[in-house]
């Protein structure tokens, strides 16, 4: 700042309002924060002593400064973005009225004594920029560099002259992040949304007539209800679908269907993800966050292996069963819930209990309607509309050019099997079969010699399911009949066009009739009570 010499009026050199313009520039060109420190320390150390910029977001509620970036040309360690702050520095903090301090001594005041102890550095001197955005404060940035003592008077009525940039450019940022953060939740939720409905219109439950009467028969008792549902099976034998099933029959078809598989997430993340966050509650949690029940509300939840629940998050969902509330973690106000609870699992809970990995209390919340799943071993009469259904599908993503065929005996060694691995197993051998037909440019039919073909007494040793009666082989042309002639049924024998059966099937008008006339299926004004087939 100059003074008119005539007038003693305080005036702006040209030189401070170049600096002023391009600072500026530098500092609103990115919504990106960490940009902005980049930028910033590339054009502020030609006119200040500066090796580093820091900044940090003030976080009252929780009494602690979040580092949202840095830009330094020497090491700092940036492992603890969340600093908390004593009652004293929290003080110190709120009733600063400068704009800016200057620290050339680390002793001189406890926040930033606190940040550089944090950062791993010490010995320096810092410039600490206040920022306030319509009468809040929302942080501070530092401007540091080694040694002590280097700040003048001079250095911070210079940076003093950048707070309101500064402050404009740090609430944007903020705002950002959060405009982000609830894209990336919309994203989450229209991709389980898309695999839903892909899931939905892509078929049927193979089985519901047949080896899974009797779970479709449960399904239909219990999904009008609330009641929580345990679904028990072995891996593979498609609790995953049922757990569909149940939640598309129920009046809360229309609300989300969130699910998660609790073994797959570490231990140390699992209360974020089923019950959320807030803002500062941990390192790196810079944003409030949702968890999976808030998101399931007015829906269904899936817990998908619960069995592997750790202890903590055992209680935490304990407390969500009786008291239909949650409590983000590091929050402090519980947040009422409405959701039912579909919970699956591979293992024998009971044993679990036993061997105190799972609570007692727990399970019989989880097990007010236990729904067995049988294994592919005890539905064996399945097998050949399974292996059809995932021919048709797997042709389809794969873009087979022709129509594969199954080679003489195939599906005898399909039968004879015991899949370990159940239904899951014979969809990847389908698919590895499907896979290795083409030589050349030729194409074999399917003989599924790929896998091995172990005896029944080569199964693991133990099951938490035991196996039931064996059924007898069914040949894949009276499966490929029956199923057609449900599609016809359902569509009134309707066989092209929206909805029909060709549709429904996956596959072309044309191949869906050469099929109907190889295994004798009518179509036209001869099938269905003369109903036009077309």
């Amino acid at each position: 700042m100059q003074r008119d010499p005539t007038t003693g009026v305080s005036t702006m050199s040209a030189g401070l309002i170049d600096f002023f313009h391009e600072a500026t520039l530098r500092i609103c060109g990115s919504l990106e924060i960490d940009v902005v420190a980049k930028d910033c320390l590339e054009f502020l150390q030609e006119f200040i002593p500066l090796d580093g910029i820091s900044v940090h977001y003030y976080d009252e509620k929780n009494r602690s400064l979040l580092l949202l970036a840095t830009a330094s040309n020497i090491p700092l360690d940036v492992s603890h973005p969340s600093i908390p702050i004593s009652l004293e520095g929290h003080r110190s903090f709120k009733n600063t009225k400068s704009t800016v301090v200057i620290y050339n001594n680390p002793e001189e005041d406890p926040v930033p004594m606190k940040i550089w102890e944090t950062l791993g550095f010490i010995d320096k001197s810092s410039l600490v920029l206040f920022v306030n955005f319509k009468g809040t404060r929302l942080g501070q940035i530092d401007f540091f560099c080694k040694g002590r003592n280097r700040y003048t008077e001079e250095h911070a009525r210079l940076i003093a002259q950048l707070h309101n940039p500064f402050s404009i450019a740090m609430a944007n940022s903020l705002q950002y992040r959060e405009i982000v953060n609830i894209k990336r939740l919309l994203a989450d939720d229209n991709r389980y949304l898309r695999q839903e409905l892909r899931q939905v219109a892509s078929g049927e439950i193979i089985g519901a007539g047949n080896g899974l009467k009797s779970v479709m028969e449960a399904v239909e008792q219990v999904a009008p209800l609330t009641s929580q549902v345990l679904l028990l099976g072995e891996t593979g034998v498609g609790k995953e679908i049922i757990a569909n099933a149940i939640h598309y029959a129920s009046p809360r078809k229309d609300g989300p269907l969130v699910k998660i598989n609790c073994g797959a997430i570490p231990d140390g993340l699992i209360d974020s993800e089923l019950f959320g966050h807030e803002k500062g509650a941990f390192t790196g949690a810079i944003s409030q966050k949702l968890g999976r029940f808030e998101r399931a509300h007015k829906g269904t939840i899936f817990l998908d292996e619960v069995g592997d629940l750790p202890a903590p998050a055992q209680v935490r969902l304990l407390r969500v069963l009786q008291e239909r509330e949650i409590e983000r973690v590091g929050g402090t106000n519980p947040i009422k819930v409405d959701v039912r609870v579909i919970a699956a699992t591979n293992r024998k809970l009971e044993d679990l209990i036993s061997s105190n990995r799972f609570r007692g209390d727990l399970w019989f919340r989880l097990n007010v309607f236990p729904i067995r799943i049988p294994p592919l071993r005890e539905r064996k009469s399945d097998i050949p509309r399974l292996v059809l259904h995932f021919i048709l599908k797997k042709s389809r993503e794969l873009n087979l050019a022709v129509d594969p065929v199954l080679a003489p005996g195939a599906m005898e060694k399909l039968m004879a099997y015991d899949w370990p691995g159940n239904v899951r197993e014979l969809e990847n051998i389908v698919e590895r079969a499907l896979i290795r037909m083409r030589t050349g440019h030729t194409y074999r039919p399917l003989t599924f010699d790929e896998f091995p073909m172990d005896p029944p007494s080569a199964r693991p040793a133990e099951r938490e399911f035991p196996s039931g009666p064996k059924e007898a082989p069914c040949h894949l042309d009276d499966a490929v009949r029956q199923h057609i002639q449900e599609m016809l049924d359902r569509t009134g024998g309707r066989v092209q066009g929206a909805g029909g059966a060709a549709e429904r099937l996956g596959i072309k008008p044309n191949t869906l009739r050469n099929r109907m006339r190889k295994l004798g299926i009518p179509f036209g004004r001869k099938s269905h009570r003369g109903t036009p087939g077309d």
